[in-house]
C-alpha cells in the first residue's frame, strides 16, 4: 500500500500555474530567495484601494464604519495566497502589527500564526503552521515534501494584522502564481459576522469555518468577521454591496439583542437588495451556547434571538424575496456540548461542525450558479 501511495503522489498532474515571478523581485539571503506575497495576489480582499496592504476594508471605510470595526478590519482574517513551486521546503517571514500574539482562550498559532496547505490529488492537505515567536518571525514551515511542482495555500493570521509576509524557497527554484479560479468559481462567498466569523477560537487560521468552506468548494471566500462588532451596521451593507459576490452570508445574531435583530435585519437586507436584486443572501441563526442545557437564561437568549431572526426572514420571504436562505443554529456546534472553549466560541471541532452545517445550505446554492 505504501508503494502504491508513493506512486500515486508522484504521478499526480503538475499544478496549474502562471509564469514564474521575476527573480529580480526576490530578496536573496544565502541560499534562500524571499518573495513578498503581494506579488502573488492576495485572496480574500474585496477591495484594492486599501490603506495598508493587508486591510480587509477600503481606505474610505475609515470614515463610515464604527472605530472598533475599522480597527478589526485591519486584521488579516481570511486572507491567503495560492502559489506554485517545485520547492520541497517552504520558509516564511512575517511581521504582525500587534505585539500581543495570543489570547487567554485562543493560541498564538491562530491569533498571529500562518497556516500552510498543499494540493494533493486534487484535495487540500494541511502540512504545517507558522508559530509566531515575536512581532517578526522567521521560520521553516515544512521540509521534505514530495518532488515535483505543487500548488500551495498559505493563510494569514486571524486576530492580528500583518505589515509584511514573505515566502522563502531555494534560490535556484521558481515561484509562480497559481492559476485563477475558473469563471464558474471566481465570485466569492462574502461572510459578515462576529468574533466567531473572525475565527475565535480556531487553533490555526485554516480551521475557521470560512476557510474550511473555501477549500471544500475551491473558491474564494471573503471574511468580514469583527469581534463583538457584527451588528448589522448599514454602512457595512453599503460596502458589501460593492462586491460582486456569489452569496452573502449574514451571521450577526450573537452580537445583537432580539430587539436589534428585529430592527436591523430587514433594512440591512434591503440595502443589499437595492444593489444586488438576485444575489443569494443567507441568514444564519445563533449557534446554541454549549452550556445552554444547564442554564435556562442562556437557553432563553438563544430562543429569543432565533425567533427574531426567523420572523425577519419569514417577513422578507413573504414580501417576495425568492433568493433568501436560512441556516438553523441547532447543528452549528453539535449536540454534545464539546464544540467550544467557553460555551460561545468554537474549537476546531466546533468550526468543522459549523462548516458542515453551512455546506448543506451553501452547496446547492453554489451548484446552481
Amino acid at each position: 500500500m505504501r508503494t502504491l501511495l508513493i506512486l500515486a503522489i508522484c504521478s499526480s498532474p503538475l499544478a496549474a500555474a502562471g509564469p514564474a515571478l521575476d527573480a529580480s523581485m526576490a530578496r536573496v539571503d544565502g541560499g534562500t530567495a524571499w518573495y513578498d506575497i503581494r506579488a502573488l495576489g492576495i485572496e480574500g480582499q474585496g477591495w484594492t484601494d486599501v490603506k495598508a496592504p493587508f486591510d480587509r476594508f477600503p481606505a474610505k471605510a475609515e470614515k463610515t464604519v464604527r472605530p472598533p470595526v475599522w480597527g478589526l478590519s485591519r486584521h488579516s482574517t481570511g486572507l491567503c495566497v495560492r502559489f506554485v513551486s517545485e520547492a520541497s521546503a517552504i520558509q516564511a517571514k512575517w511581521t504582525v502589527t500587534n505585539k500581543n500574539l495570543a489570547m487567554p482562550h485562543m493560541p498564538a498559532t491562530g491569533v498571529s500564526g500562518l497556516d500552510l496547505y498543499v494540493k494533493l490529488m486534487g484535495r487540500w492537505q494541511w502540512v504545517a503552521n507558522g508559530r509566531p515567536s515575536g512581532e517578526t518571525t522567521t521560520a521553516q514551515l515544512v521540509s521534505g515534501l514530495f518532488a515535483g511542482e505543487k500548488e500551495f495555500l498559505l493563510y494569514l493570521p486571524l486576530y492580528n494584522g500583518v505589515s509584511s509576509v514573505e515566502i522563502g524557497i531555494p534560490k535556484n527554484l521558481a515561484l509562480k502564481k497559481a492559476d485563477p479560479y475558473p469563471a464558474d468559481r471566481a465570485k466569492p462567498v462574502v461572510f459578515y459576522g462576529t468574533s466567531i466569523t473572525q475565527g475565535g477560537c480556531a487553533s490555526r487560521p485554516g480551521m475557521v469555518h470560512t476557510s474550511i468552506l473555501g477549500r471544500k468548494f475551491d473558491r474564494p471566500m471573503i471574511n468580514l468577521g469583527f469581534s463583538g462588532s457584527g451588528t448589522l451596521d448599514l454602512p457595512i451593507a453599503d460596502l458589501m454591496a460593492e462586491i460582486d459576490a456569489a452569496v452573502y452570508v449574514l451571521d450577526c445574531i450573537p452580537n445583537l439583542s432580539p430587539a436589534q435583530v428585529a430592527e436591523r435585519t430587514e433594512p440591512f437586507v434591503a440595502t443589499l437588495r437595492k444593489a444586488k436584486p438576485t444575489t443569494p443572501i443567507v441568514l444564519v441563526e445563533d449557534r446554541t451556547y454549549t452550556n445552554a442545557p444547564a442554564i435556562p437564561g442562556v437557553a432563553r437568549r438563544n430562543a429569543e434571538g432565533r425567533a427574531a431572526n426567523k420572523a425577519a426572514f419569514d417577513k422578507l420571504v413573504a414580501a417576495g424575496d425568492k433568493n433568501l436562505f436560512y441556516i438553523p443554529g441547532d447543528k452549528l456546534m453539535g449536540d454534545d456540548g464539546e464544540g467550544t472553549v467557553d460555551s460561545s466560541h468554537p474549537t476546531d471541532l466546533g468550526f468543522l461542525r459549523q462548516a458542515e452545517a453551512f455546506a448543506e445550505v451553501l452547496g446547492p446554492i453554489l451548484k446552481s450558479k
